[in-house]
């Protein structure tokens, strides 16, 4: 059983000229007790009516009641019951109401007797989300409205209210009330009527009929008091509020060194914490001319513009932000002259006010991210609702100072990205280092000690045969020569790096230098089992635009590279053809020992072998496709390499830009492609037919 109906509202339906005061609960428990010390401090045996919302406002009362029951048999108290508490006639009357009935949010305390009334009805006021958050934890914070007042009239009327409400909770009370009827109820005679409308022309518009001045002002402090004290809190709150929401950003920023993950949770504490239509946060620089939308908060409802590119060097707001390093605050964007002001541009004025009209924003706040003076990205939140606001000087501090830890977080994120590149570095250092010792020691080491063992052979036996004499000064040949090319490798891959190399561009024809690539390769290795070559590159192809020596090297290289890792039985192909963005891809393919997936990547880099530095099957340095990166790189291609895994072969690519003849320069490369005068005034032939530096 509930009731929905406020004793209030009932009360003041009765009497329509009286209007209900606001009260704070520290107010109201110092009148209570100052009507129930008079009740203590009297000997007139009265009605008193005391209605609590919960039983454990109740219990901290209960001693009080106690004592007013041994003045009085008609004591009635109501409570919702959170315990045990329950109807009951041990020392008073008790009545526990629903935890639904309305008078769980009213307070209520009457008290009638033979020379006196007064009353006290209040309801509790709702307050709403935002102040309640704020005043949730201070109790004597919590506001009522309803009447205060000694008019016995008024008193009658509540009590003849309260008393119905208990008959329906407790009809047993029925004779109990029936008495209190009759003695207290229809008793008129200490209340003149006279004096009664004398009070009531002097005050009808007011609940507080009260004779007592000094009650009137002690009760006018207390209101007026608690008033400032709420304002405090109120102002304590909010700034308590703004520190936590600093403080969880803060935090949550700080827990990663991802910037993405930085961004996000920024955005989105941002957002939340102020309540905002929508809220974004963007990486830029002063100069960029976009920035890209990635990380949004939104209200439901708001139209989301994540993913959008942000223009920066058409809007004068982001310029006015970063030529000021501080924030920018738009109250009103209809009414702002620098989006409407007619002495811009005309492009520029229609695109703030189309961004403005597509994103709904009718207030805007820009505040940027700077770190030292550098700008590193912009934070704007959009009220995107018709009725404009005004940025308040304390919320633009607060994003200003998020902006801040924003900025610190994104140097540190950097500052560990760049650490970490700068450890992978120093690990690929680490390891050339240690392949470089290893490859050379035993590339050097082999030859040279073969070369002394020929050589001591040659010198200690003067007798040896002539046959013998010439295979040991073959092998100690092969050997050093093994050396040089060891040793060029080296220093062509230094020259390459340190951009010491003068490239000598010119159109060539891509067949004539495979053609010199492929017979450089079988010379080199003819008494080695080759697997057959074949050339399936066109003479029909546009001439390129490379330095022939340099080409042959690279398609030298990448063919010694494919007969090491094939066998005699396996195939080499090479092909040519266009890509269609001003460049021919040559690839070499193979049906060799192939390469993993995960190790594409990693064979063009210096000392590089798949096998290990000194567990490899096949000779080598691990600077031949390294330096055909270099090469490549040189006039401006690509080089890559494909393989679908282990024994399925492989196939490495490199892009060769194509020559474009000018009516400028046709007369040149018809001159130039004859000869060309060395430094040392000699004439050097030009042309693909000359020898590749192996």
């Amino acid at each position: 059983m509930s009731i929905s109906k406020s004793v209030v509202v009932e009360l003041l339906q009765s009497f329509p000229s009286w209007r209900p005061q606001m009260y704070f609960k520290s107010s109201l428990t110092a009148l209570s007790h100052a009507m129930e010390d008079r009740v203590l401090a009297g000997s007139d045996n009265p009605l008193v009516i005391a209605s609590f919302q919960r039983e454990r406002f109740y219990r901290q009362e209960a001693h009080r009641y106690r004592r007013i029951a041994n003045t009085s048999d008609q004591v009635y108290v109501l409570a919702s019951p959170e315990t045990d508490f329950k109807h009951s006639s041990h020392v008073y009357e008790t009545v526990a109401f629903e935890p639904t009935d309305v008078l769980a949010q009213e307070w209520h305390l009457i008290i009638i007797g033979q020379h006196y009334a007064s009353c006290l009805i209040c309801r509790e006021k709702l307050t709403s989300t935002v102040d309640d958050k704020i005043s949730s934890a201070i109790d004597a914070s919590r506001r009522f409205e309803g009447i205060w007042t000694f008019d016995r009239q008024v008193s009658i009327k509540a009590a003849k209210i309260l008393l119905e409400r208990i008959l329906i909770y407790r009809p047993e009370l029925q004779n109990k009330i029936e008495q209190a009827r009759q003695q207290y109820l229809l008793s008129q005679t200490s209340a003149p009527k006279k004096s009664l409308k004398s009070k009531q022309s002097v005050t009808s518009d007011s609940p507080l009929a009260n004779p007592d001045p000094f009650v009137q002002r002690l009760v006018t402090y207390l209101q007026a008091g608690q008033y400032k004290l709420l304002k405090a809190n109120k102002s304590l709150a909010i700034k308590q509020q703004k520190e936590q929401l600093l403080n969880s950003v803060t935090a949550a920023i700080r827990r990663s060194l991802d910037i993405e993950e930085i961004l996000r949770v920024a955005v989105q504490k941002l957002g939340e914490g102020l309540g905002v239509c929508r809220c974004v946060v963007y990486r830029c620089s002063e100069t960029d001319a976009t920035a890209t939308i990635n990380h949004e908060f939104i209200r439901p409802g708001i139209n989301s513009i994540k993913g959008r590119s942000w223009q920066l060097e058409e809007n004068p707001l982001f310029k006015e932000v970063v030529e000021l390093r501080e924030a920018l605050s738009i109250d009103h964007t209809n009414k702002d002259p620098r989006i409407n002001q007619q002495s811009r541009s005309k492009e520029k004025e229609q695109y703030l006010q189309n961004l403005v009209q597509n994103c709904s924003i009718f207030s805007w706040l820009l505040v940027p991210v700077l770190y030292k003076d550098r700008l590193l990205g912009m934070v704007e939140l959009h009220h995107c609702e018709p009725v404009p606001i005004v940025w308040k000087s304390e919320d633009v501090a607060l994003v200003d100072a998020v902006a801040t830890q924003i900025g610190v977080a994104l140097i540190q994120a950097e500052a560990y990205a760049n650490l970490e590149d700068l450890n992978e570095q120093l690990e690929a250092l680490d390891r050339t280092r240690s392949n470089l010792v290893a490859i050379t020691g035993h590339e050097l080491r082999t030859p040279l000690s073969t070369i002394q063992v020929c050589l001591e052979s040659l010198a200690s036996e003067p007798d040896m045969s002539p046959e013998l004499r010439q295979i040991m000064l073959n092998t100690a040949l092969a050997d050093s020569e093994r050396m040089r090319q060891l040793i060029q490798d080296f220093l062509t891959l230094s020259r390459l790096e340190s951009g010491r190399i003068e490239w000598n561009v010119e159109p060539l024809s891509l067949a004539e230098c495979v053609e010199l690539a492929i017979s450089n390769v079988r010379s080199r290795l003819r008494e080695e089992k080759l697997p057959p070559i074949r050339n399936w590159t066109s003479t029909k192809l546009p001439l390129v635009e490379a330095d022939g020596e340099w080409l042959v090297e690279v398609l030298a290289k990448l063919l010694d590279n494919a007969c090491k890792f094939t066998n005699a039985e396996g195939q080499i192909t090479i092909d040519a053809q266009t890509n269609g963005s001003g460049s021919l891809e040559v690839t070499i393919a193979d049906t060799g020992r192939g390469i993993e997936p995960q190790r594409l990547d990693r064979v063009f880099d210096r000392f590089y072998q798949e096998e290990g530095a000194l567990r490899r099957s096949t000779g080598g340095t691990g600077l031949g496709l390294a330096i055909c990166r270099q090469i490549v790189s040189g006039w401006g291609g690509e080089i890559w390499a494909e393989s679908a895994g282990k024994n399925q072969g492989s196939q490495f690519h490199f892009t060769i830009p194509i020559f474009t003849s000018s009516p400028t320069t046709d007369n040149q490369s018809s001159s130039d492609s004859k000869s060309k005068t060395t430094k040392n005034g000699r004439k050097k032939k030009r042309g693909p037919n000359r020898q590749s530096k192996n």
